[in-house]
């Protein structure tokens, strides 16, 4: 699907259109996880819209021979990625169409019509969203992103996986969030070209364990029913490319409840004054029930992918 040349020439072609977004010491707790090693925060929650999507979706638009889409733009999102699409169109001055689930958060819809998109309300989970977003792609000729299964949308994602490994050359090990698995596609191919050693740990609802599922099966499955209430982590199917990077890339997969990734965004807000959505706080939900393969690690590095309200609630 990409390789680390892909990855490269995403860096270099939105580099001046996205955000290098700091890292933390995860430290002065009052309580702490129970790891032994360093953890270090990525802090994506701070990239423009607030996520790691605006990578993929700046890099879809640029990577594409022919300018803007006078069509617009079309997509179907849990939050993130519509934000990132809504942003990427109106930074070129076209239209861009949102739909979402009906689980989406509010505060992110929001930002998205502030974005001047035309958000749209379809079906209970991102799937039955992304119908409605195909059936409007034939309908009006609108030039379709996908959220996860596009090589272009994959790059621009592993560029964050450059990004920590130029910020964080240390680390032995890395938690990602995963909700249809372009991010820790993209992420896992960066850091496997430059650190083929290093330790990589996606993290999945319990109610959604998309990629897990297709591991465990050896092939690529469709869940019987996805029940996460987090939208941004809820996908029912991947793609037979994401899978087969995923399959091959990495070592593990820890399943939260939605209820731990609930507290991880309180803990976040408490103890460090980040505010996360669900699935920025996935790692650390992981990270505080324990992973029992980091005994040994000596540095960790904890992705805060999503900005959220959720995390002062």
């Amino acid at each position: 699907m990409i390789e680390i040349g892909d990855i490269e020439a995403a860096a270099a072609r939105i580099g001046d259109r996205v955000r290098r977004t700091p890292v933390m010491a995860l430290d002065q707790l009052k309580d702490p996880p129970q790891v032994e090693a360093a953890v270090t925060l990525k802090l994506e929650c701070l990239q423009v819209t607030g996520s790691f999507k605006a990578r993929g979706a700046m890099n879809r638009l640029l990577g594409v021979a022919g300018g803007p889409p006078a069509g617009g733009i079309v997509t179907a999102s849990g939050g993130n990625h519509g934000l990132a699409v809504s942003r990427t169109a109106f930074a070129v001055g076209v239209p861009a169409t949102v739909f979402v689930p009906s689980g989406v958060s509010p505060a992110k819809v929001e930002k998205m019509r502030r974005w001047d998109a035309d958000v749209r309300v379809v079906g209970d989970v991102w799937d039955e969203s992304n119908k409605a977003a195909l059936a409007f792609e034939k309908e009006t000729g609108a030039v379709y992103f996908h959220p996860f299964a596009d090589p272009l949308v994959v790059a621009g994602q592993g560029t964050l996986g450059l990004e920590i490994l130029d910020q964080l050359p240390d680390i032995d090990a890395i938690l990602i969030a995963i909700g249809g698995g372009g991010l820790i596609a993209g992420m896992s191919t960066a850091i496997r070209a430059r650190r083929p050693d290093m330790r990589i740990i996606g993290i999945e609802p319990v109610g959604s364990p998309t990629l897990k599922a297709c591991v465990d099966a050896g092939e690529v499955v469709t869940l019987p029913a996805v029940t996460t209430r987090v939208p941004t982590m809820a996908c029912a199917r991947t793609d037979p490319r994401i899978y087969e990077i995923v399959r091959d890339k990495v070592d593990e997969f820890v399943l939260v409840s939605d209820e731990a990734m609930q507290d991880a965004a309180r803990w976040l807000w408490f103890e460090q004054g980040i505010a996360a959505d669900l699935s920025g706080a996935a790692s650390l939900a992981a990270l505080r029930q324990g992973i029992p393969s980091l005994a040994g690690a000596r540095h960790v590095c904890a992705l805060v992918c999503g900005a959220g309200p959720e995390g002062t609630g």
